[in-house]
């Protein structure tokens, strides 16, 4: 028996248009060869789709490539995901059920008020099949505490549970604060365990649950998991045999600058140096600057020129990480005063003067104006629409637009 094993595609998740490409790309990449390797079927741990409504073109190639694996006789098996999931109860999963080009394995009915799942029997291998559905917020958790499993764990054969879940015992430090539920909730006894929603590579063995696999996500899905991923990747089952296959479509260059104790121009001097280094052709450049700056401001530095540079010299994509770069410029002040008044007059003078626009006292009863026009309140019997316009009016004439 031979089966791929994906999970969290996330179809249409980036808005930045080159990754949302990759990250197509990297689904048909992984579609394509499934089909090559002849597998028996495709398992799909949930979140084919980033959201239970996806755009047109996150459909167009989902319902391809999926087609694809229909025409080349290879069935697809899934489950719906945290992202697939519509408080109506209804998916995207339930039309491509419709349509003949997967079979969603999370089935079961309501005896005695609890939860008997139903196997999906894969009609070449004979492989029995089930798995629980993901909830946004873990909210799944429930159904599983509702779970009857004596009937799945007495059921004879080859068997795989899918899940959509984390699990507590197989969590990695980085996500120590997520929720997560014990693996003894799952059934025990199956000779695979197909898990999503966590973006982990992972295959673990444990005690009556064997091969507890992550696959992690088909493409990263934000900046963290392209710095520790730097690729998506899906698992080939062959007979036994479990391989973690990558799906690299471009190559990551990863560039820091610690700006600790440096001053907006020494960082502009690392990034010049970074910028001008070789082997970004058709990379994804990944720069994170983090540290508190002795002198200058974060908007000091001149980001742009680095992505022109780097862009210029071949790469196919610069993102940048900002969150932990701090300037001693604009620090918070603490002031003794008593009333409201007292610490907006203390504020306003402490800053005045550092953007260098207008003279310090003109700056001071500018900002004092600008306050005084932005908290107006709505009149009474006044349209949102009219309130608005009269507050933009007042604002341009005192800025003298």
């Amino acid at each position: 028996m031979k089966f791929a094993h994906l999970a969290d595609v996330h179809l249409g998740g980036w808005r930045e248009p080159k990754l949302r490409e990759l990250n197509t790309r990297s689904f048909c990449a992984a579609i394509e060869r499934c089909i090559s390797e002849s597998v028996d079927f495709v398992l799909i741990a949930g979140d084919l789709f980033n959201t239970s409504s996806p755009s047109f073109d996150a459909l167009k190639t989902g319902f391809q490539k999926l087609r694809e694996l229909r025409d080349a006789h290879i069935p697809v098996y899934l489950i719906p995901g945290s992202h697939d999931f519509s408080p109506s109860g209804k998916t995207m999963i339930d039309i491509l059920e419709e349509a003949g080009l997967a079979v969603n394995v999370a089935k079961g009915d309501v005896v005695d008020g609890k939860l008997k799942l139903r196997f999906t029997v894969d009609a070449k291998t004979g492989c029995k099949i089930t798995g629980m559905f993901g909830r946004k917020g873990g909210l799944e958790k429930h159904y599983y505490y509702e779970l009857i499993k004596d009937h799945l764990e007495a059921e004879p054969g080859t068997k795989i549970f899918m899940f959509h879940s984390p699990i507590a015992e197989l969590k990695p430090a980085e996500l120590a604060g997520m929720d997560a539920m014990p693996i003894s909730l799952l059934p025990q006894g199956f000779d695979y365990y197909a898990g999503g929603h966590v973006h982990v590579v992972q295959h673990e063995q444990l005690k009556e649950y064997p091969n507890v696999v992550y696959p992690g996500p088909l493409f990263p899905n934000n900046f963290s998991e392209l710095e520790k991923l730097e690729c998506g990747s899906f698992v080939l089952w062959d007979n036994g045999k479990i391989t973690h296959e990558r799906v690299r479509l471009a190559p990551i260059v990863k560039v820091h600058v610690a700006a600790q104790n440096k001053s907006a121009a020494d960082v502009n001097a690392a990034l010049d140096k970074h910028a001008g280094s070789n082997g970004v052709q058709n990379a994804i450049v990944l720069l994170r600057v983090e540290g508190l700056l002795s002198q200058g401001k974060p908007s000091d530095i001149n980001f742009t020129a680095f992505a022109e540079t780097c862009t210029s010299r071949g790469a196919h994509l610069v993102l940048r990480n900002t969150n932990k770069l701090e300037s001693k410029e604009l620090e918070e002040i603490k002031v003794n005063t008593a009333s409201v008044e007292d610490i907006e007059e203390t504020l306003i003078k402490e800053h005045a003067g550092q953007l260098k626009i207008l003279p310090a006292e003109q700056e001071i009863a500018l900002a004092k104006e600008l306050m005084r026009v932005l908290s107006a309140e709505k009149d009474e019997g006044e349209r949102v629409a009219d309130f608005e316009k009269r507050i933009s009016q007042d604002v341009n004439k005192l800025l003298g637009l």
